[in-house]
């Protein structure tokens, strides 16, 4: 119960992307799958333009503030280069987007 526990208590940092936008979205948050799904729901917010987000990287951290100030970190880059750059040094992605490593 305990790695459960630390599980949970994780926050992480996390990129999504659109093929139909052709954008990627920032955020934060202790559950990744379950605001994948809140993403892709049709709602009034910037990600309810599409419904075809995928997680293309994640990091974890221990706490929310520190998960937040990542993503505000990237955000600030304001370069998608080096923002695909990060995902694909980090999980060999192909192609922006994919679903599958190489």
């Amino acid at each position: 119960m305990h790695f459960r526990k630390a599980f949970f208590d994780m926050y992480y940092f996390y990129i999504i992307y659109s093929e139909k936008l052709n954008r990627f979205y920032y955020g934060h948050s202790n559950d990744v799958s379950g605001r994948l799904r809140r993403h892709n729901s049709n709602h009034k917010g910037w990600t309810g333009k599409a419904n075809d987000w995928v997680i293309v990287y994640t990091e974890p951290f221990k706490t929310k503030a520190k998960a937040y100030a990542r993503e505000k970190q990237v955000k600030a880059w304001k370069n998608r280069k080096r923002v695909e750059e990060l995902i694909k040094k980090n999980h060999g992605y192909g192609s922006v987007g994919s679903e599958h490593p190489d």
